[in-house]
C-alpha cells in the first residue's frame, strides 16, 4: 500500500493542504508530519489509514473516509461525516457536521460531536461529552466524563456511563447497565 507522507512544504503559510497529489481519493495512506498544528483539507478520502502525528490535527470542509482507521494528536473536525473502515481515535476532539462512523472504536480526549449520529463497532470513548444531533449506537459500551446528550436514542450493547447526565430525546437502551453521576 502506498504512503503519502506530508510534511510542512506541503501546506501553505494558512496550513492549507497545496500539495499536487489528489486526496480526496487516494488509493494509499497519508501520514501526516508532527507538530503543524490545524491542517485544513477540501476533502478526503483515502482506502487505506489517515495518521496525523502528535501536535498536529485534522479539519475537512468536507468529508473525511478511510478504509482503515483515522487518528490525530489533535482534533478531528470535518464539515461533513467522518467514517472509517476500523477506529477514529483523536487526542483532543473530534467533530463532524453530519454523521461519524467507526466499524471499530471511536475515542477522543475531549468532546465528540455530531449534526446527526454516531456509531462503533465497538466502544465510543469521550475524556469530556458526548453529543449527537440524531442517535448514538455503539456496539459495547458508551462513556463520557462529562454528559452524553442524543437527538433520538442512545444505544450500547453493554454499558452506558457518564460523569454527569445522559439525555435522549427517544430512548436509552443498554446490555449491561446505565450510570451518570447526576440525572438520566
Amino acid at each position: 500500500m502506498k504512503i503519502l507522507k506530508l510534511n510542512k512544504e506541503h501546506f501553505d503559510a494558512d496550513n492549507n493542504y497545496i500539495g499536487d497529489i489528489c486526496i480526496g481519493d487516494f488509493d494509499g495512506s497519508i501520514e501526516i508530519e508532527e507538530s503543524l498544528g490545524c491542517v485544513f483539507f477540501k476533502r478526503i478520502s483515502v482506502t487505506g489509514y489517515v495518521l496525523a502525528k502528535a501536535g498536529t490535527g485534522i479539519k475537512v470542509g468536507r468529508g473525511i473516509k478511510a478504509g482503515l482507521g483515522i487518528e490525530a494528536g489533535d482534533g478531528i473536525e470535518a464539515g461533513g461525516g467522518i467514517k472509517a473502515g476500523r477506529g477514529i481515535k483523536a487526542g483532543r476532539g473530534i467533530e463532524a457536521g453530519e454523521g461519524i462512523k467507526a466499524c471499530c472504536d471511536i475515542e477522543a480526549g475531549f468532546d465528540i460531536q455530531a449534526g446527526r449520529g454516531i456509531e462503533a463497532g465497538y466502544g465510543i470513548e469521550a475524556g469530556e461529552g458526548i453529543k449527537a444531533g440524531y442517535g448514538i449506537k455503539a456496539g459495547y459500551g458508551i462513556e463520557a466524563g462529562y454528559g452524553i446528550k442524543a437527538g433520538y436514542g442512545i444505544e450500547a450493547g453493554y454499558g452506558i456511563e457518564a460523569g454527569y447526565g445522559i439525555e435522549a430525546g427517544r430512548g436509552i437502551e443498554a446490555g449491561d447497565g446505565i450510570e451518570a453521576g447526576f440525572g438520566i
